[in-house]
């Protein structure tokens, strides 16, 4: 049983000590010069725009081209960026993509800026205020309503199985999902590598939607999330919720934008969207130094603009809405749920996948969103990423899964593992998970026979 009083707060101290490092890695103050974020990686200057447009929710979206070699890792498709120009206030934004000199970002702004393209623009990764702010929000609810916070308020309906989907679970991996099934409230499932923990996730998956449940699935990051939703049978209406821009090709129709193609509502939508654009522009003809009258007309003109994008913002949300309730399994990041904003136990069962990964505030935003909890993964995998030596010694670099494991909830290993040869295996097994970790004999014959024709 945690201790409410002072383990939260220690949580929240983790949290400020790292907001405090990512600002202070980032800014182009306390004497960090614009030069000195180039030399690190973390800033781009300057950059020369080539498309505007705007994109998702009507955000205005920027695709630009950096003159020279980037040197550097740190922009990757979603990371937090700012927009800035000398003299002027920067823009906050996210970066959609970059690729050799191209990117795409979107900023958090209703227009463009006036000096974008000046020519002197730059963009520099920015902290992740948004997720800060989650995690902060859940932590400050879960210190006042304590280990009540996980609580369900319905006692999770157990459902036994008559028929498997998947005939080929193993004996581990069937008792996994029973227990899953039947258990009221959290259950951790210990999935080694190659012990077929996804292949278990979603028979369970199957069974729930199948009795007529809605399943919340997450992950720590787009590629896991990802996975599992590929994995999904075709049967099952799945809505990936999300940056589309992160999202695999083939999954594209499970995203809100890949259901607006088909959808009967998008020749509004696109006349809507052609409409206010060409109000935009008439708008933007008018210069600065110019009459009453003239800015009179341009004022009206912005106004129209407005007008036309909150009845986009209306069409979207309420069709979209739609997508949201009649979907029977929703898979994203913590954060693209928490975006959602769904009520308390909108869903039956959250699962979060690779929660050895998850950094434990972003769970406790995600559990009042379900009835039961199933946290799945290996905490003998890497952990998440943390910037502040202070933060992690005050515990932020403990995952979820790692977290619970302790905590006195059932725990289902799966204990066969088919991907490595059996002597990796087993020693993995000695070192890792007390000689509880199998290997599939079958396939490793095969494996060997493989390895000694190479």
């Amino acid at each position: 049983m945690l201790d409410t009083t002072t383990y939260f707060p220690k949580l929240l101290h983790a949290l400020n000590a790292e907001e405090k490092e990512e600002k202070s890695r980032y800014s182009l103050e306390n004497g960090q010069s614009l030069k000195e974020l180039k030399r690190l990686g973390l800033a781009m200057h300057p950059i020369k725009i080539n498309r505007k447009s705007f994109g998702f929710a009507d955000y205005p979206e920027v695709s630009f081209h950096y003159p020279f070699p980037f040197e550097g890792n740190g922009f990757r498709g979603s990371s937090p960026i700012e927009l800035f120009y000398q003299g002027e206030e920067s823009i906050k934004g996210v970066l959609l993509q970059f690729e050799g000199k191209k990117g795409e970002i979107r900023l958090f702004a209703p227009d463009f800026p006036d000096w974008l393209e000046a020519g002197d623009a730059g963009i520099k990764l920015a902290p992740d205020s948004r997720t800060i702010s989650i995690m902060r929000k859940a932590l400050e609810m879960a210190k006042e309503l304590g280990t009540e916070y996980i609580k369900p308020k319905e006692t999770a309906e157990p459902i036994s199985i008559t028929t498997w989907f998947n005939k080929k679970l193993n004996s581990g991996q069937k008792e996994a999902v029973e227990k899953m099934l039947l258990h009221p409230d959290v259950v951790l499932v210990h999935g080694p590598p190659g012990t077929g923990k996804t292949t278990t996730l979603i028979e369970a998956i199957r069974q729930w939607t199948a009795k007529g449940k809605r399943v919340l699935v997450s992950a720590p990051s787009n590629t896991a999330v990802d996975h599992l939703a590929g994995c999904l049978p075709e049967e099952i209406d799945v809505l990936r919720i999300g940056n589309s821009v992160k999202v695999r090709d083939e999954l594209m129709p499970l995203t809100p934008e890949g259901k607006w193609s088909g959808c009967s509502e998008l020749k509004t939508l696109k006349k809507l969207k052609i409409r206010s654009e060409q109000l935009r522009k008439m708008a933007l003809q008018y210069k600065r130094n110019f009459g009453k009258a003239e800015r009179e007309q341009r004022s009206l003109l912005f106004k129209e603009v407005n007008n036309i994008r909150k009845d986009i913002k209306t069409l979207k949300r309420d069709t979209e809405q739609i997508w949201h309730e009649k979907a029977q399994v929703i898979v994203g990041t913590p954060v693209s749920i928490v975006d959602q904003t769904y009520d308390n136990n909108s869903f039956d069962v959250l699962i979060i996948d690779e929660a050895a990964q998850c950094l434990e505030p972003l769970a406790w935003a995600l559990f009042p969103f379900a009835n039961k909890i199933v946290l799945a993964g290996d905490p003998f995998q890497l952990p998440p990423t943390i910037l502040s030596d202070e933060a992690s010694k005050l515990g932020l670099n403990v995952s979820t899964l790692e977290r619970f494991l302790p905590a006195g909830f059932p725990i289902y290993f799966l204990p066969l593992q088919y991907r490595m040869p059996k002597n990796i295996a087993d020693f993995s097994s000695r070192y890792f998970y007390e000689n509880r970790l199998e290997s599939f004999k079958e396939k490793q014959e095969k494996v060997w026979r493989f390895l000694v024709f190479l």
